[in-house]
């Protein structure tokens, strides 16, 4: 079987559960405000390419990141996870801790791929990065920068592949 047909064999239209990690934009949307950029960027793209999605913006706390990352995992509906935020170096970026805490496989590819496309982007910034990708029972689940630029070339990386990438975690 070619490349090409065992692409055609991959899910089609994908349901993808979507985390923003911020403590100001979650502030924000506790008083009804929508400040997080980067979220509905990757809620754009998936839906030019006929995804569908659920967004959350919570706190960069290690808990509420937790359980929103095994809801969105363990809801049927859902074919994917791509988390925005807390990739960083501070003490608050905990996103990628989390998750890989929980990662049954991680996919380094995904991260060293993505800053060094960063890198030729934007230079230096482009390695602070931890993004990482990994399976949680059998879902793929990404963890991207908050930077909307960052966001807007991982999701370039991300979806060409993203139902082959869900048809092989699913076997």
């Amino acid at each position: 079987m070619s490349g090409i047909e065992h692409r055609e064999e991959a899910p089609k239209n994908l349901h993808v559960g979507v985390i923003t990690t911020s403590d100001s934009r979650a502030e924000a949307a506790e008083k009804g405000e929508d400040k997080d950029l980067s979220g509905p960027i990757i809620q754009e793209k998936l839906e030019k390419e006929e995804h569908s999605s659920d967004r959350v913006v919570i706190p960069d706390d290690e808990e509420k990141i937790k359980t929103e990352i095994m809801n969105f995992v363990k809801d049927s509906k859902v074919d994917a996870v791509i988390t925005t935020g807390g990739t960083g170096i501070t003490s608050r970026d905990k996103t990628v801790d989390v998750a890989r805490s929980l990662f049954e496989k991680e996919l380094p590819g995904f991260g060293e791929t993505l800053r060094r496309m960063g890198y030729e982007e934007v230079g230096g910034p482009g390695i602070l990065t931890r993004a990482t990708a990994g399976l949680i029972k059998q879902k793929p689940v990404f963890c991207l920068p908050g930077a909307p630029n960052a966001v807007k070339i991982a999701m370039d990386l991300i979806l060409p592949d993203l139902g082959h990438l869900v048809k092989h975690a699913r076997e």
